[in-house]
């Protein structure tokens, strides 16, 4: 069965399962890698992406709902990585092994494009279903502040 979603500004159409994680679609058949796998569970937050505006975890996330939708991965945030999270992600030195980055950076884009200005509690909030087994959340919390500074 083919769907027809929006990805990375792309219209795409793709002949897969229904019930096909969107994750598997974005990695397996569109070859876009930045999205990682973690938990398959939809806990850790490792494979977020943006879908229409909402951060879905793309592991339990299947194609069929993505149809017809816009899909924002890592991959198109900045073709060059001049995005202000991406760069307050650098200027701060956020990632260790840097595994969890795409989904955490997915999520703290989007949260800034929600709330330009946000507290810590925003941030904890927003960020809470994002697990970094390096414990860089200090630091994931200055850079969201960095960012925020960097976009007005």
């Amino acid at each position: 069965m083919a769907f027809d979603l929006t990805i990375n500004g792309q219209s795409i159409s793709l002949d897969v399962d229904p019930q096909m994680p969107l994750l598997w679609a974005l990695r397996d058949v569109v070859g876009l890698t930045g999205t990682k796998f973690g938990c398959g569970k939809a806990l850790c937050g490792a494979c977020n992406v943006n879908v229409d505006g909402q951060v879905v975890r793309s592991c339990m996330f299947p194609v069929s709902a993505a149809a017809g939708k816009n899909v924002t991965t890592i991959e198109s945030l900045s073709e060059q990585g001049d995005h202000p999270v991406q760069v307050a992600w650098r200027k701060l030195n956020v990632p260790q092994c840097g595994y969890c980055q795409s989904g955490q950076i997915i999520s703290a884009a989007a949260l800034l494009e929600r709330n330009p200005n946000p507290s810590d509690a925003d941030i904890d909030n927003a960020m809470s279903g994002n697990i970094c087994r390096c414990g860089t959340y200090t630091r994931i919390r200055a850079a969201i502040h960095r960012a925020a500074e960097d976009r007005s």
